[in-house]
């Protein structure tokens, strides 16, 4: 996000503020008497009628201090859960390594998949059909991972490598100044829709390159469906994006039907060939639709942060940025001019990877993500309600000096060895809950560290640049960075 888009929530946060007394009385009567809780929640309060700590949780994200709107909490009742209230729903937040191995690794009989309505909605913004959101990413789950299989990762790294290359190439080399956020964007963008439906051509992705942009921007804003609103603008886009992909799709259909690419890797071509026992097809056209926007989402702006981080903190410690290049030199050396990545250079990349690991450490590309009860249950003593969302954190413990000393430092050598102790790194979840596109995020920001670092060295034009946490964990002014290739 660019700093003008940046007002836009503040703005709405202030409007929702000054409006919140107003809703009040508007809903107060409509407001359904909920069932008599137990008297054992975990302690913590709900803030104002209908927001809750929405604009609390909010504007700490906004400050770039998404870890105080925890971490205050959970040392208030000196626990590691406690109640709020969010996006107009009752709230359990588990904290610390010891929440975060009880959410992420033995919670299944306990907790379900949850999605705010607001997000569920801007996703499946179809126009035609309803789609139940949540079904979809069920199915897509028992999907991913035959797409994300071994040979199938295999496949993706030379053409990670090539695109890497020809970005820089065309988007680098001719200036001496680049902001890096909207650069990484267009490229992750471009690389999912390659791999997920292969959409190769730049002028392919004009339908859907600005309107995704909107829609990440605005479908995680307070849901507020008025004319200028980030979230009316989520969901204008939102049409726009799904129109586009009914094209591809239909235009897919037909290739298949003709009997061409049927072996084709990618995701929508594996999608449209799936089928149930009686030979028919599982998904939709509009549940494909909603499958490749959630794919882009989580795709494209994770590694956008990640990568986005990394060149940040890069620029910031010269000292690391050598070592990197030291080691990034030696994969390239060994290699011919032309010839690509494979799997095996990824693996050699361990300090590269202790690099993004810190990176993502200190800016977490994914914040964390809610599960709703599907029965009472306790915890540590405490009552959780059937219907009650619980939600996990990365900011509990990333930058908690319980469990990472002098927290605030970058020190890549923190992911050497064993590394940190379990449940406290998370940003792509841990155990039955861990990311199941880890490993893509991994190639693609290996792949891309690789041809950056062996072609330029750069400088941070804004130091200590301010970071904001929203859907991701972005910096404030897109990063603007002086670059130079490294034989001049």
């Amino acid at each position: 996000m660019l700093a003008m888009d940046l007002l836009s929530p503040y703005l709405l946060h202030l409007t929702i503020f000054i409006f919140s007394s107003i809703l009040w009385f508007i809903f107060i009567f409509i407001y359904k008497q909920k069932p008599t809780q137990p008297n054992n929640l975990p302690p913590g309060k709900k803030g104002w009628p209908i927001l809750g700590e929405t604009l609390e949780f909010s504007m700490a994200g906004m400050r770039g201090e998404p870890e105080k709107f925890i971490n205050e909490r959970s040392k208030k009742y000196m626990l590691d859960v406690f109640k709020t209230s969010l996006l107009g729903q009752d709230v359990i937040v588990f904290c610390g390594d010891t929440g975060n191995k009880f959410f992420l690794s033995s919670a299944n009989k306990y907790l379900k998949l949850w999605f705010p309505h607001s997000l569920a909605k801007a996703m499946s913004n179809t126009g035609t059909n309803a789609v139940d959101f949540g079904e979809v990413a069920k199915k897509l789950g028992r999907m991913i991972p035959e797409f994300l299989r071994t040979n199938a990762l295999h496949q993706y790294v030379p053409i990670m490598d090539s695109m890497a290359r020809k970005h820089l190439e065309t988007n680098w080399s001719p200036y001496k100044q680049v902001k890096a956020l909207p650069s990484i964007k267009k490229l992750t963008l471009a690389l999912a829709c390659r791999l997920f439906f292969r959409v190769e051509q730049p002028e392919d992705l004009i339908g859907i390159e600005e309107p995704f942009t909107e829609l990440v921007e605005g479908m995680l804003s307070i849901p507020i469906n008025f004319p200028c609103t980030p979230y009316r603008r989520a969901l204008k886009a939102s049409k726009i994006i799904h129109e586009n992909l009914f094209s591809i799709i239909k235009k897919r259909k037909l290739e298949l039907f003709e009997g061409k690419d049927a072996s084709s890797p990618d995701v929508l071509t594996r999608i449209l060939l799936m089928a149930d026992e009686n030979g028919k097809a599982m998904f939709r056209d509009e549940e494909i639709s909603t499958s490749l926007v959630a794919l882009l989402f989580v795709s494209h702006d994770t590694i956008t942060s990640a990568i986005t981080s990394i060149l940040k903190y890069l620029g910031e410690n010269p000292h690391v940025y050598n070592k990197v290049l030291k080691e990034q030199m030696e994969i390239a050396n060994s290699k011919r001019p032309e010839e690509v990545l494979n799997l095996d250079d990824i693996q050699r990349m361990k300090y590269s990877w202790c690099v993004a690991c810190e990176s993502m450490r200190l800016a977490p590309p994914a914040q964390g993500n809610f599960r709703e009860a599907i029965a009472d249950f306790t915890y540590q003593g405490f009552t959780i309600p059937k219907g009650w969302k619980a939600y996990w954190t990365v900011h509990s413990t990333h930058k908690n000096p319980k469990y990472f000393k002098d927290p605030e430092k970058f020190d890549p050598s923190r992911f050497e060895g064993d590394g940190p102790a379990p449940y406290t790194f998370i940003p792509f979840g841990a155990g039955p809950h861990m990311c199941q596109g880890k490993e893509y995020a991994r190639l693609g920001i290996l792949t891309f560290m690789h041809n950056v670092v062996t072609r330029f060295k750069w400088q941070n034009m804004i130091p200590d640049e301010k970071s904001v946490c929203t859907v991701a964990t972005i910096p404030v002014n897109g990063l603007p960075i002086q670059i130079q290739p490294h034989n001049n």
